[in-house]
């Protein structure tokens, strides 16, 4: 009898262990940052980036680059009401228990670096888990880098939320969604 019992439960043992395997598999967000100037003077990271920023991320590129959907917001920021979009991204990224990191850049390379250059990791549970480091480079008209600022902060962002990060001179409003 016992074993008839546990037989008839063990379907049910098994349908519960594939839904909790289905449950920690990644899943693919949307993520999109907009970065920008928020004060007129630029505050110096004291340090420039390394050579190696990128750090093996995955780059942001038409394999996984995306439409921007914050369109009114990064027109919000415009030199009329003190801001400067330097950087306006959306990319797809799969999001899972350990952290997916992904490097996005703007303008021209030069010697290995951008205007803008930096690392996006993310990290789903609960809440989703930001480690940003987003440097903002000054390059001089021979392409060397002179100065810099940067935005290296954690977060934590609820799923679909813009959020605000803010450094100095320096901001970042990011959203990640589910798609």
């Amino acid at each position: 009898m016992r074993a008839l019992r546990t037989l008839a439960l063990l379907p049910l043992i098994l349908l519960g262990l594939l839904s909790s395997t289905a449950a920690l598999a990644d899943s693919l967000y949307q993520v999109e940052v907009i970065v920008f100037r928020q004060a007129a003077t630029p505050i110096s990271a004291g340090q420039l980036p390394p050579d190696n920023w990128a750090q093996n991320a995955l780059p942001v590129d038409g394999s996984n680059s995306r439409s921007t959907a914050l369109n009114t917001e990064a027109g919000k920021l415009s030199p009329s009401n003190g801001y400067q979009v330097l950087l306006h991204k959306a990319w797809s990224q799969s999001l899972g228990e350990s952290s997916s990191r992904v490097a996005i850049s703007t303008g021209n390379e030069q010697f290995g670096h951008y205007p803008v250059e930096g690392t996006i990791s993310l990290k789903s549970g609960r809440v989703i888990e930001l480690d940003s480091d987003i440097w903002v480079n000054q390059l001089d008209a021979s392409g060397i880098l002179n100065d810099s600022e940067r935005i290296k902060q954690s977060s934590r962002l609820k799923s679909g939320e813009l959020t605000f990060v803010d450094n100095g001179s320096l901001g970042m409003l990011i959203r990640v969604s589910p798609l």
